[in-house]
């Protein structure tokens, strides 16, 4: 095992690996119970076809989003069984919300739970389901498909309260409300 002076400065900080370097589960036993909420995104690029398939139903494999929708709902209550650190959480509400556009499917993923931790991971999980999803719904139709830009884009809750992709791209500093 590493020796803790021969761990990379930026190693030695991240909550998931332990002061000899070994990865681990964070302890949330003494924080406290908050609302969280976090927001991600991503996108599905596809040809103006295929987008129109998805629109007017006429998708061999049937209702994309449909499908997608309740993938993403899966895959954001089975976080804990696919990332090994991730704490399994009772989620409260997860929204799912796409926006079919000329050339791409824009999916959108709210989370929220009362908990210890935050469900950043939940949310990114659940937009990378659905897009997994409408690849696979249309993928005989459109085999250069792309998923991309998938990411955080707010969250809430915790220790270190508010974070906004939209305000640390503004160069703002987001509060640090601590809820």
């Amino acid at each position: 095992m590493p020796k803790q002076d021969a761990l990379p400065k930026s190693r030695a900080t991240l909550t998931h690996f332990d002061d000899t370097g070994r990865a681990r589960m964070v302890d949330v036993g003494d924080k406290a119970e908050t609302e969280r909420v976090a927001v991600a995104s991503g996108r599905v690029r596809m040809t103006g076809a295929t987008v129109e398939l998805i629109r007017t139903g006429r998708a061999a494999k049937g209702d994309v989003l449909a499908v997608a929708q309740v993938a993403a709902v899966m895959g954001a209550k089975r976080t804990a069984d696919l990332i090994p650190m991730c704490h399994p959480l009772m989620l409260t509400r997860i929204d799912i919300v796409f926006d079919l556009r000329q050339e791409d499917v824009l999916i959108e993923a709210t989370v929220a739970t009362r908990g210890r931790t935050g469900v950043e991971m939940e949310a990114l999980t659940a937009v990378a389901t659905a897009a997994l999803t409408i690849y696979d719904m249309v993928k005989a139709v459109d085999r250069g498909m792309s998923i991309e830009e998938i990411q955080l884009e707010s969250k809430e809750g915790g220790r270190s309260g508010r974070w906004s992709r939209e305000a640390e791209m503004a160069g703002n500093t987001p509060s640090d409300e601590g809820d």
